[in-house]
């Protein structure tokens, strides 16, 4: 049996990479960075003329009418270029209204997703990694009350996809009264996050309970986008290890070194064959989903710290320089390792889907 993804799957991955060497050079997230744009609409233009936010929406309704496998393929692409992109919320708010919507809001929100047309930003981090003191939304009559932060897309979107306290989740229009956003500064300056606050805004509820698998696709997008931004920075590590010179030698032939290197790249494999499977079983095997999301997630969190640390170490003082840029890629994996939960916090809740926890 063949477990490698598939020739279309990796032509996709290739051609999105090239777009991405086009549309968001090193120096076009720099500019993000600097000028704390809301979105990059250029990139996000580009993304949607590659049909990238309708990867999971059905055919009928403007989209690609692919699996998550493919929406993670697509996300390890993006953090190697540490692409700034709404793309997760996409992707989140599309399989909410697929799983958990009603025709009427598939057919009026899904056409619109899928061509970036509407930006959508993703309310659920109280309802999936718990709540601060006075945060948390809750749903009464139609309206909703409270704050959610780090909002993905806080300030751009015209969509958000929003949890209750509940476990309920809700879609609110960008321009709905009684709806204020601010922005949250991260170390990540390649993403946008941001706070929001709901003084009975009016909001649509969707018909089915879809958190679980909101959370799921969420944390497998995370876990890949790691994924990617990893495998660059081993990839710079070793090219210059072969380029530094100390002591009339390449640093690479000195053997510590060539022991990261290979520490690293040991563990990080191990992690694409997790992610890989936690976006087949998304969709394939349901009853699998929910773990194998959280062990992604969790897993490879902890891998992608080390790997940014341990990269950042091989290249010495120039490591933390702009010079380079590497820290962008470390700041990605940094935000993506405390998004939507901590490794501690994702691993008491897989123990808990086991029983192994109250």
């Amino acid at each position: 049996m063949d477990f490698s993804i598939t020739a279309d799957q990796r032509l996709m991955q290739e051609s999105l990479a090239r777009t991405l060497e086009t549309a968001a050079p090193l120096d076009r997230v720099r500019a993000f960075a600097a000028d704390r744009e809301p979105i990059a609409r250029d990139l996000w233009a580009a993304l949607a003329d590659f049909g990238l936010p309708g990867v999971v929406i059905p055919e009928e309704h403007g989209g690609l009418g692919l699996g998550l496998l493919d929406a993670a393929l697509a996300a390890e692409v993006l953090g190697r270029a540490v692409a700034p992109s709404p793309f997760l919320g996409s992707v989140a708010a599309s399989v909410a209204l697929v799983r958990g919507g009603s025709g009427e809001q598939q057919a009026r929100w899904l056409p619109k997703i899928a061509s970036g047309e509407v930006v959508v930003g993703l309310a659920i981090s109280e309802a999936v990694a718990g709540a601060r003191d006075g945060m948390g939304v809750t749903a009464s009559g139609g309206k909703l009350s409270g704050g959610a932060l780090f909002v993905t897309d806080a300030l751009a979107a015209d969509l958000f996809l929003v949890a209750d306290t509940a476990g309920g989740l809700h879609l609110v229009a960008g321009d709905a009264a009684g709806l204020s956003r601010s922005d949250v500064t991260s170390i990540d300056l390649t993403r946008r996050l941001g706070e929001l606050a709901f003084d009975g805004v009016a909001a649509e509820p969707l018909a089915a309970h879809a958190l679980d698998a909101v959370r799921d696709a969420a944390w497998t997008l995370l876990a890949a986008d790691t994924l990617g931004a990893a495998e660059v920075m081993i990839e710079k590590a070793v090219a210059y290890a072969k380029e530094r010179r100390q002591f009339g030698r390449v640093i690479g032939s000195f053997q510590a070194v060539k022991h990261l290197c290979a520490e690293m790249a040991a563990e990080l494999e191990p992690s694409r064959s997790l992610v890989w499977y936690a976006a087949y079983a998304f969709d394939d095997a349901p009853a699998e989903a929910g773990l194998t999301a959280a062990h992604a997630k969790a897993h490879t969190s902890e891998i992608g710290r080390f790997i940014a640390r341990t990269a950042t170490e091989v290249h010495g003082g120039m490591g933390i320089t702009d010079l380079l840029g590497l820290h962008y890629w470390f700041k990605r994996i940094g935000l993506n390792r405390q998004l939507l939960g901590g490794p501690e916090r994702v691993r008491r809740i897989a123990a808990r889907m086991q029983g192994l926890a109250a």
